[in-house]
């Protein structure tokens, strides 16, 4: 997916200074030139990294979402239980969120880079479907009726409060709530 080799302390500086510039204000708006101004590298040295803006974009997604998984499976990680383990991504959102203002970064680069065959699209999609992936796992492992209709759902709620975290209604929590219920609604019964 991102970058293959090892990157350097330039390349390492390189996508800092891209993500802040690319979540700040949008991927299509910034050049490699002012990425590579704040960076304190040559574009030759940019280019020399990455080959490209679009595979210096595919860089930064994968550096945040190896951030975002991290985070997740850390949170997954801390449950006890595998019914509240389903929900935990809301949980780990709700952590995420508080220092991202301007929304999901993989679904703005979504809809900046609509082209299926653009790099950071597809590291863009592939997040998403993880994330899936995840809640159907944990549905499963939890003992959940129709896992995979259940991590849909869940998705969906996911998103949902991404797309309205910054609506007065304090999206996440309301979300994680309705998470929740359609957990509890499809877990197996507790005994005891």
């Amino acid at each position: 997916m991102g970058h293959a080799r090892p990157m350097t302390p330039a390349g390492r500086r390189i996508v800092a200074a891209a993500e802040e510039l690319f979540y700040d204000r949008g991927i299509t708006a910034v050049g490699v030139d002012l990425i590579a101004e704040h960076s304190g590298v040559t574009k030759r040295t940019l280019y020399n990294q990455f080959g490209s803006k679009d595979r210096l974009v595919a860089a930064y997604l994968s550096e945040r979402d190896q951030r975002w998984r991290t985070l997740v499976r850390s949170t997954v990680g801390a449950c006890d239980d595998p019914v509240e383990a389903v929900t935990a991504p809301f949980e780990a959102l709700r952590a995420w969120s508080g220092t991202n203002t301007r929304g999901c970064a993989f679904v703005n680069a979504l809809a900046e880079l609509p082209d299926p065959a653009h790099p950071a699209h597809r590291v863009a999609t592939e997040q998403k479907l993880w994330l899936l992936r995840l809640f159907q796992e944990l549905a499963a492992e939890a003992g959940c009726r129709e896992p995979d209709v259940l991590a849909a759902r869940l998705l969906l709620l996911h998103e949902g409060a991404l797309a309205t975290r910054l609506l007065p209604l304090d999206a996440v929590s309301l979300s994680a709530d309705l998470a929740r219920a359609l957990v509890r609604a499809s877990a197996p019964p507790r005994h005891g």
